[in-house]
């Protein structure tokens, strides 16, 4: 579904990505590991649009994206978790699911206001509370479910868990694996790496700008001394 190829990216005149290639199949979630400071968000920002690419190729179902803005990315199907959550704080948490609420690439319309409701009932006890009056778990509830009402056909996930209570990032990782069996593919970067292999079907694993480690999760899962070297856990 979304092919990258050859990608080097920089902030000025840190050469940051570094002749990155990844596959994002289509309903299959994707792991995306490594320490702090590896690229990953670089990575998901670049093939979002935020940053632009220096080289390489970004290709969506077929079709070239490489440099696409990140509106015409969010149009092509891809919903997005940014790293921090993005709630507009002065919006409420109707407000900020009804902004969002659109079909679609091919006019799906699975992820509806009610289904998102059904999903965090949370968020249902607290429709009228502003963004800022939110904990860190339903923000990121919030976060999800926004990006859900776009009825994605990727989803990304950047720090899925990251600052939350154990009960919460329990219910987060429960969200997650129903999003993986209503077909949309996933993304997902966090800190927990046992976590993140649990719940994808692939994984790649980054050092220094590059996919140092590439394949299936459950496989990666069997190299404890490997993952204890590249991610330092």
């Amino acid at each position: 579904m979304l092919k990258i190829r050859s990608l080097n990216t920089y902030y000025g005149d840190s050469h940051i990505l570094h002749g990155v290639d990844l596959d994002i199949p289509e309903g299959k979630a994707i792991g995306l590991l490594g320490r702090n400071g590896m690229g990953k968000t670089t990575l998901i920002r670049t093939l979002m649009g935020f940053v632009p690419a220096t080289s390489g190729k970004l290709a969506w179902r077929g079709q070239d994206c490489t440099g696409a803005a990140p509106e015409r990315m969010a149009r092509r199907g891809i919903g997005y978790v940014p790293e921090g959550r993005g709630i507009f704080p002065n919006l409420s948490v109707r407000e900020n699911l009804a902004m969002s609420a659109r079909r679609g690439p091919a006019g799906r319309n699975d992820w509806d206001f009610e289904r998102v409701m059904a999903t965090f009932p949370r968020l249902a006890e607290r429709l009228d509370h502003g963004g800022q009056q939110l904990s860190g778990g339903e923000q990121q509830m919030l976060a999800i479910g926004r990006a859900l009402m776009t009825n994605p056909d990727l989803l990304i996930l950047d720090e899925a868990t990251e600052g939350l209570a154990p009960l919460i990032v329990q219910e987060i990782w429960r969200v997650i694996r129903l999003i993986g069996e209503t077909g949309i593919s996933t993304l997902i970067v966090d800190r927990n790496y046992h976590a993140v292999l649990s719940h994808t079907d692939l994984a790649v694993v980054m050092e220094k700008g590059r996919i140092a480690r590439a394949g299936s999760s459950a496989q990666l899962l069997e190299t404890p001394e490997e993952l204890a070297r590249l991610l330092g856990v």
